[in-house]
């Protein structure tokens, strides 16, 4: 299982538009971007993509443009599956697959499309080209989302979504163990949202599930570019 990280912004990207900050500066400067949610998972040569983010054609321009099999969408907020509409006229239209509260919001703005729609039971495995996935809600208060486990030829992709650090405790079982956690962080330590976690409640929470590797991901433009485990756009992990 090979999975590419496409995207690992937050909702506005980084650099910000109109920002002159020194991350956004640097950024500027030396061609570096963070863009909006999407995953890649190749599963033998399927390929499976974990949210569509607004920015997913440059996405998958820049990983090869891959015919995509599959899309699961994690939430309805708009960085995470507006993307969608850019299969129109490219390839034929992916089945989605998701839990209810999500595909009744977000299915609905692409009715200009044949979606495959494929409603998703928490905590309920489904089987998807060989792998097993398991939709589970975690806390993004107040829009329903869920986090994402990909187990493949033993090897497991635990990702959280969007999310404070409140998670269920059978949610946390899902992400534990894992050989790739990927964490919400959207900011550095001493900044306080709600709907997410900040870096410091990302380090507790990932010394707590012991994957063998994690990164930290949907980082605004608060978190310098060197920061210790934050994920990059691109990036890429053979599980």
């Amino acid at each position: 299982m090979r999975v590419t990280l496409l995207g690992t912004g937050d909702a506005i990207g980084t650099p910000k538009i109109g920002c002159s900050c020194p991350v956004c500066t640097f950024a500027r400067a030396n061609g570096r971007q963070r863009l909006r949610s999407a995953t890649l998972v190749e599963v033998g040569e399927k390929h499976i993509l974990v949210d569509t983010g607004p920015d997913l054609r440059a996405q998958l321009l820049a990983a090869g443009s891959p015919h995509i099999d599959a899309v699961v969408w994690t939430h309805g907020h708009y960085d995470h599956f507006m993307g969608y509409g850019e299969f129109y006229r490219v390839q034929k239209v992916p089945p989605v697959y998701a839990a209810a509260p999500t595909m009744e919001y977000a299915g609905s703005v692409f009715s200009f499309l044949p979606l495959e729609e494929h409603i998703v039971e928490p905590y309920r495995p489904f089987l998807l080209f060989g792998a097993e996935i398991t939709l589970f809600p975690v806390n993004h208060p107040p829009m329903p989302t869920y986090g994402v486990r990909v187990e493949h030829e033993g090897k497991v992709l635990a990702l959280t979504a969007d999310t404070n650090a409140q998670i269920p405790r059978a949610s946390k079982e899902c992400l534990s163990g894992a050989d790739l956690l990927v964490l919400d962080a959207i900011v550095p330590d001493g900044f306080t949202i709600t709907k997410h976690m900040n870096y410091a409640d990302a380090l507790r929470l990932a010394e707590e599930l012991a994957p063998a590797e994690f990164r930290c991901t949907h980082a605004s433009h608060l978190l310098p570019w060197d920061t210790p485990h934050l994920a990059v756009d691109m990036e890429q992990f053979d599980l």
